[in-house]
């Protein structure tokens, strides 16, 4: 038996499932913590699945790498976009699952294999990746600059949404000739799954049954006389590693089903385009040299932190003078009307969101979709029929990501209650505990 699986048989198990239910995504972290102090989690080698608008795999740019070491600090450190990495680092996952939306596209979809360690020059955590993520936001370094490397699996993969077919001529149970089938996107390979119908597993309140007859629309229909559909090749690894009896979270954004990018709201059209002229990642070529990768990093990091300066100095005086000092660098033209239409909106803007703002706009928009009720639906689906193909998780994490408006607040109830339904229907009695309403009931 290999250690690993030694590991595995020794671990404790909780009576009844845990779910923690936060607000901010970060705040579930402290609760996967405790699991593995507890021996619910192994300290290891953890398979952490992330249903999410958002992959939240950045890093805290300039927080030291023995910070993860310190774990009251290091909690203190994070925030909704930058948690899941310095857990790689600390050496506690060892394989990322990033399930997205059709309407989320920040990191190329398919399996990434990359080192996270301590970059040797600035002793904050770096990865090798290539991808346009982690180049956009400086964090690409070679590997001999690395130290204390950690392996990372990443799989990304588009969960498409689908539609229950029901007809009307027949029984509310769905006929077994024409039960859904789950479909994923995968540009690799095809592999086939039986798939049971949503209906018979889930509780009826979860989903509307509809009287018109709709068929399974992801890009393409499963054919209703078969009961075989194509699924990911690589969602069947990873059933295939979690079958192994290795311990995994699941950790479930409700801002998957909705999602709203806050920033619009908060600026007119003409400032949004404007910041995201001035925080422009302009995607590099193919093939290039680590010397070539090494110098888009080093230009991208000079150009953020001349904005991060700029807009520093303008939350302590925008005169005239100051705005006009600024704009006279490289491709800074532009901060002239900005700054002058937030004022003629504002009587002291927020400079220090604008720039978070601006952070947000390299290479792409963050993802903007606020589903209807059917979307939802469909995706809860979607997410069922992912979850019933794979083992019990160890606990389950949950951010409702309103307050700061990426789930739309008029929605994230309604989109809770659908989750923990389809949780309770795979899983049984859970152990839920409200975090953000600082109430903790069992269900």
């Amino acid at each position: 038996m290999s250690d690993s699986a030694g590991e595995s048989a020794r671990l404790r198990r909780y009576p009844e499932l845990p779910v923690w239910v936060v607000e901010d995504h970060q705040e579930v972290l402290p609760f996967i913590y405790r699991a593995i102090g507890s021996k619910h989690l192994p300290a290891s080698n953890i398979h952490f699945l992330h249903f999410d608008s958002h992959p939240d795999l950045l890093i805290p740019v300039n927080m030291p790498a023995d910070t993860v070491f310190e774990k009251e600090t290091l909690f203190g450190e994070l925030s909704i976009e930058n948690w899941i990495m310095p857990a790689v680092y600390a050496g506690h996952f060892s394989h990322v699952v990033w399930f997205h939306p059709t309407w989320a596209q920040q990191i190329r979809e398919g399996k990434h294999h990359f080192l996270v360690g301590k970059d040797t020059s600035t002793t904050t955590i770096r990865v090798t990746s290539t991808d346009y993520y982690f180049l956009s936001d400086g964090l690409y370094v070679p590997e001999d600059q690395l130290e204390n490397q950690k392996p990372l699996q990443l799989d990304v993969i588009t969960v498409k949404p689908y539609k229950l077919c029901n007809n009307p001529k027949e029984n509310a149970a769905v006929s077994s000739a024409k039960k859904p089938k789950l479909v994923l996107e995968d540009p690799e390979n095809t592999a086939s799954t039986n798939c049971d119908s949503y209906s018979e597993g889930l509780e009826k309140d979860t989903v509307t049954q509809r009287s018109d007859k709709t068929c399974l629309e992801p890009s393409h229909l499963c054919s209703s006389e078969s009961h075989e559909c194509p699924t990911v090749a690589s969602t069947r690894e990873i059933l295939e590693m979690l079958k192994k009896g290795d311990a995994f979270v699941l950790d479930i954004d409700l801002d998957f089903f909705s999602v709203k990018n806050p920033f619009k709201e908060m600026f007119t059209q003409e400032e949004y385009k404007i910041l995201q002229d001035l925080y422009q990642f302009r995607k590099p070529g193919t093939n290039l040299t680590e010397e070539e990768l090494v110098d888009i990093v080093d230009t991208r990091v000079h150009q953020l932190e001349d904005l991060e300066a700029t807009f520093a100095d303008l939350c302590d005086g925008d005169d005239e003078e100051t705005v006009q000092r600024w704009a006279k660098n490289p491709r800074m033209e532009s901060l002239v009307p900005l700054v002058q239409s937030l004022k003629k909106r504002m009587e002291v803007p927020d400079y220090e969101m604008v720039h978070q703002a601006g952070l947000t706009c390299d290479y792409s928009e963050l993802p903007h979709h606020i589903s209807t009720d059917q979307e939802i639906d469909h995706l809860i689906q979607s997410v069922y029929y992912v979850l019933k193909n794979l083992p019990k998780p160890t606990l389950v994490t949950i951010a409702r990501s309103s307050l700061d408006d990426y789930c739309p607040s008029e929605q994230v109830d309604t989109i809770q209650e659908k989750v923990l339904n389809v949780l309770r229907s795979l899983y049984g009695t859970l152990d839920i505990h409200l975090v953000y309403s600082e109430e903790s009931s069992p269900s």
